[in-house]
């Protein structure tokens, strides 16, 4: 459980930088190569760069106390693949204050061992990639047996271990109708459901967009979600992200990208993106918004990151202090 210090020094830093106009999350995006070839992404494969710059732990550190998010996720490409992964953690964690960290894996490297030594250096939360209930998520991710190597992760943990995992599936056109057995499946191995939207900017393949003859289904199955979500608490994905994720897929875009002001990505290299779809080589924040914020008419994403981080106060108080709470007990 958290800390009151800690919990309050969450608060304090959500509602400062809201104020201040200073980063909710930062993605500290520590490598870009990844062990999964995903069919909804770019990276990984023959995308894979051996010779990539990667900064040292330290100065991931360095730059998440500089810029103070309320939020650090530890993410990629695959993190895991990184051989000084906890000491990057220990750098970005600071006892008893903010920032909450995440770390977002597909969890093919993910072992028992590995996760008791992350929570030690100071991870808070596994953001787990989970887009199928079954095997079809290996073929999704090109990683054989990866469904039954989280299977059997999730039913080794413990429930003080479970309540620092969240599942998080990305929707798409192939998936939204069986996003309700996701939803099932994290409770019954009881963890955390989160739902992330599909874009077509990674690879530009827009047929796992929904097309309108099938967003009434879509709808019909977030209302069973939501439905979900009120009675046994274990879907964490916001009321507000649900609504523009029905938006983005019925016009293909939402207005008024955020990047660089709530959100913005740290490069392996050290260097800053407005995110992690606009690939830059920045060097502080008032140059990503002196150079990209005045002429950034990107509309094509709805990223995790992107609605976690746009959520209007009211929904980042209400969302952010329920995560911190203990997950409702599942009902018989």
């Amino acid at each position: 459980m958290e800390s009151k210090a800690r919990t309050r020094s969450l608060a304090r830093r959500g509602i400062a930088n809201f104020i201040r106009r200073r980063p909710f999350c930062i993605s500290f995006e520590v490598t870009y190569n990844c062990n999964a070839r995903c069919k909804h992404c770019h990276l990984g494969g023959a995308a894979n760069d051996p010779r990539e710059v990667r900064s040292p732990a330290a100065r991931f550190g360095e730059l998440a106390r500089r810029f103070k998010p309320v939020v650090a996720q530890i993410s990629g490409g695959e993190p895991l693949l990184r051989p000084d992964i906890e000491d990057i953690v220990r750098t970005v964690r600071v006892p008893d204050r903010a920032p909450y960290i995440v770390l977002t894996t597909n969890g093919a490297l993910l072992t028992r061992a590995k996760y008791d030594k992350l929570i030690e250096a100071g991870v808070d939360e596994f953001s787990l990639s989970f887009d199928y209930p079954d095997e079809r998520h290996d073929a999704f991710r090109a990683i054989p047996g990866l469904f039954k190597k989280i299977k059997t992760l999730m039913e080794s943990f413990g429930p003080e271990d479970k309540k620092a995992v969240t599942l998080s599936g990305v929707v798409q056109r192939d998936n939204f109708r069986d996003l309700e057995a996701m939803a099932d499946q994290a409770r019954a191995w009881g963890v955390r459901m989160n739902y992330s939207t599909y874009t077509w900017l990674r690879t530009q393949k827009k047929e796992f967009m929904i097309p309108p003859e099938e967003m009434a289904e879509f709808k019909a199955v977030v209302g069973r979600l939501l439905e979900h979500k009120r009675r046994y608490g274990t879907i964490y994905t916001s009321d507000y992200v649900f609504r523009n994720m029905i938006a983005f897929f019925e016009k293909g875009s939402v207005p008024n990208c955020r990047a660089g002001i709530r959100f913005f990505v740290v490069n392996p290299s050290g260097s800053l993106s407005p995110c992690g779809l606009i690939i830059k080589d920045y060097t502080s924040p008032r140059q990503i918004r002196r150079d990209f914020l005045k002429s950034n008419d990107c509309t094509y994403c709805y990223t995790s990151i992107r609605g976690g981080s746009e959520r209007p106060v009211k929904y980042l108080i209400k969302d952010n202090i329920h995560r911190l709470r203990r997950p409702k007990r599942a009902a018989a």
